[in-house]
């Protein structure tokens, strides 16, 4: 009897720690809920320039349950002004806070946050080419701790040629604006060479390396009478003086063709590539699966799969461009 009741108490004894291990175990989990999400936005511009793009990942987060203020607290170092001191500073700064995630928004800022750290998961929320840039070992495998969302803004560039020369019958110059700074646009550069004898168009290399640059760039492009300017994509300085470079282009009657349609948006002719919108929308997923313990080494980095050409009717009407329907047809949106 006694050995029976030593037993029966054992059992009772055990069942009653495996009890208390799953509530624990329970209000730990409970904790681990919770506890906010606590994340980075480094970006190498304003918050007044891309507030659109940082409205989008809001929505992304939201759509994922995440929700400033109650379940998520956001870091922003925007670097609107020094980009090449303040970005990496800020990129430090973020990797202090052992975040749960980083997101980026660009090369440069994707660089400096991996520079600074090997440890906060890094989300890219726009990237052209990170393999071909070292960031990441490949799409399906990244193998560090950087992932997101890659852009195709280098591999459409033979498209929007394309695009233009079906815009704008009999262009023979088309002038190219590139930032002289960005490795990107050297290797996008190439691509163009390549497609434009097949489409009877002569390329105009026009190098800019800082936004005072800018002004000067056009002024060669009008005085060479190019037949349009087509703006290399995915480079921060271009994105945060899109305006300017609209007016610009305005001023010199160049017709001119871009990247992304925040571009047209602003007034400029048309554009054709992924939208940027919902790429940062994208890139809230990535948030969610690195916060919850997803590791950013083994998750795929996604390419946009959907792309859309946009043109402005304003624009090509003070211009004295007729669009033709060939173009209309394919248009995801016409600004009046």
């Amino acid at each position: 009897m006694c050995n029976r009741a030593r037993s029966i108490a054992a059992t009772f004894i055990t069942l009653a720690a495996v009890t208390l291990g799953c509530a624990i175990g329970v209000a730990t989990s409970a904790r681990a809920a919770d506890k906010p999400v606590h994340i980075g936005i480094l970006s190498s511009g304003s918050l007044e320039l891309r507030s659109g793009l940082e409205l989008a990942l809001i929505q992304g987060l939201r759509e994922q349950g995440y929700v400033e203020g109650k379940n998520l607290v956001i870091e922003r170092r925007y670097a609107s002004t020094n980009m090449s001191i303040n970005v990496p500073e800020y990129a430090r700064e973020l990797a202090g806070m052992k975040l749960d995630a980083i997101v980026t928004t660009c090369s440069p800022s994707t660089r400096a946050a991996q520079n600074a750290t090997t440890t906060t998961p890094i989300v890219m929320a726009a990237v052209s080419d990170p393999v071909g840039q070292n960031i990441i070992a490949s799409l399906a495998r990244p193998g560090r701790n950087v992932t997101g969302l890659s852009s195709q803004a280098e591999d459409l560039l033979p498209k929007r040629l394309e695009l233009l020369a079906t815009f704008i019958p009999g262009a023979a110059t088309v002038a190219v604006m590139m930032n002289g700074n960005n490795p990107v646009h050297a290797l996008g550069w190439q691509k163009l060479e390549d497609a434009a004898p097949q489409l009877k168009l002569k390329l105009m290399r026009i190098e800019v390396r800082n936004p005072d640059g800018i002004a000067a760039g056009m002024e060669n492009a009008a005085r060479a009478h190019a037949s349009a300017l087509l703006l290399m994509p995915d480079d921060p300085m271009f994105y945060n003086n899109r305006a300017r470079i609209v007016e610009l282009a305005a001023k010199h009657r160049l017709p001119d063709f871009y990247w992304a349609s925040d571009y047209v948006e602003a007034g400029g002719l048309m554009s054709y590539g992924e939208n940027l919108r919902s790429s940062y929308r994208g890139a809230a997923t990535y948030v969610d699966k690195v916060a919850k313990g997803s590791n950013p080494a083994t998750l795929p980095v996604a390419q946009p799969t959907r792309f859309e050409l946009v043109v402005n009717r304003s624009a090509a009407k003070k211009l004295g461009i007729t669009i033709p329907n060939t173009i209309l047809v394919l248009a995801e949106r016409v600004i009046e």
